[in-house]
C-alpha cells in the first residue's frame, strides 16, 4: 500500500499544473460562456498557487521528503480536494456551490498541512530533547571517585571529609591573583 502514498507524493506537484489546466479545459468542454472562461481562468490561478502551498507544506515534513510517500491522511485529504476540483470541470450546473466547497475544503486542507508540519516538529524538538537529557544525565552504577573522597569511608555517616590542604610553601593563596605594574620611566 505504499505505492498509493508514493503516488500522491508525485501527484501533488503534477496537480498544480494539471488540475487548473482542467478546469480551464472542462469549462470550454462543458459549455461555459466567454466571461465566465475568464473568472475560471483567475480561478485557475489562484488554485493552482494554493495547490503549490499545500504541495509545498507537505514536501517540509522531513519523514515525507526522507520516505517520498505521505501520510494516509494526507492521502484522504489531497483525495477529496483533487476529487472536488475534478469535478468542478464535469459540472457546469452545480459549479457555484461546488466552487464553495472547494474553496472551503482547501482552505481545510492548508490548515491540515500545516498542523501536520508543526506536528512533526514538535515531535523531532521532543526527541532531540530527551536525547540532551539522557545524554546530560550521570552514568547508572558506582558512583564516581572524586579527588577529595576516600573510598573506605565514602559511605560512613560519622566520617568526615577533610578539608583541603592549605597554600603550599612558596606559593600563593589561588584565591588570590596579584599583578605588579612597571614603574613608568620619564
Amino acid at each position: 500500500m505504499v505505492i498509493i502514498r508514493r503516488i500522491f507524493y508525485s501527484w501533488q506537484f503534477a496537480a498544480v499544473a494539471v488540475l487548473p489546466l482542467w478546469l480551464l479545459i472542462g469549462s470550454a468542454i462543458f459549455g461555459t460562456g466567454g466571461w465566465a472562461v475568464l473568472g475560471v481562468f483567475f480561478g485557475a490561478v489562484a488554485l493552482g498557487l494554493s495547490l503549490l502551498v499545500v504541495a509545498l507544506l507537505v514536501y517540509a515534513r522531513k519523514e515525507v521528503r526522507s520516505s517520498r510517500t505521505v501520510s494516509w491522511p494526507d492521502v484522504g485529504v489531497l483525495t477529496l480536494w483533487h476529487g472536488l476540483i475534478i469535478g468542478i470541470g464535469f459540472a457546469e450546473s452545480a459549479s457555484g456551490w461546488l466552487s464553495v466547497l472547494v474553496v472551503f475544503v482547501g482552505i481545510g486542507a492548508f490548515w491540515f498541512a500545516l498542523w501536520e508540519l508543526y506536528d512533526a516538529a514538535r515531535k523531532r524538538m521532543r526527541a532531540m530533547i530527551d536525547l540532551v537529557e539522557q545524554q546530560a544525565r550521570p552514568p547508572a552504577g558506582p558512583p564516581r571517585q572524586t579527588p577529595l573522597s576516600f573510598p573506605n569511608t565514602a559511605g560512613h555517616p560519622s566520617s568526615t571529609t577533610p578539608a583541603p590542604p592549605g597554600p603550599r610553601p612558596g606559593r600563593t593563596d589561588p584565591e588570590v591573583i596579584v599583578i605588579q605594574e612597571k614603574p613608568t620611566q620619564p
